[in-house]
């Protein structure tokens, strides 16, 4: 699992820069201010899910721990579902896109408490 989330985890990084690059200098003039700011959060909640990637990818070498793998695959899969229908979103896709976005939240803040139990946990271990 280590390497399955920093390799995804610096993919989504690089993925994010991207986009937020041609969100700026791509998209400013075919779109208008709020799709923009969509583009802009997606971005950026993709960068989060890399940088959380990034974080468990390192700590699973590490400890080890079976919730670090969820909280792997729920920061990958949040990643990809929330800021995919966000950036759809952005360009004009079907707006029931939008009734999806919060199932990648959910995993995306499933993902950050699974990995913050597993360093409470190891905390109270000693």
């Amino acid at each position: 699992m280590t390497h399955f989330a920093i390799i995804t985890g610096a993919f989504y990084c690089a993925l994010a820069i991207a986009a937020g690059a041609f969100g700026a200098h791509g998209l400013s003039s075919r779109l208008d201010a709020q799709a923009l700011d969509l583009w802009e959060t997606a971005a950026r909640y993709l960068m989060y899910a890399g940088f959380g990637l990034l974080a468990v990818g390192i700590l699973d070498e590490l400890w080890h721990e079976r919730l670090l793998t969820a909280a792997a695959w729920s920061l990958a899969l949040g990643g990809l579902i929330f800021s995919g229908t966000v950036f759809a979103l952005a360009l004009g896709g079907p707006r029931i896109l939008g009734a999806v976005t919060p199932v990648g939240g959910l995993l995306l803040i499933a993902g950050f408490l699974a990995f913050a139990w597993t360093a409470i946990a190891r905390h109270l271990e000693g």
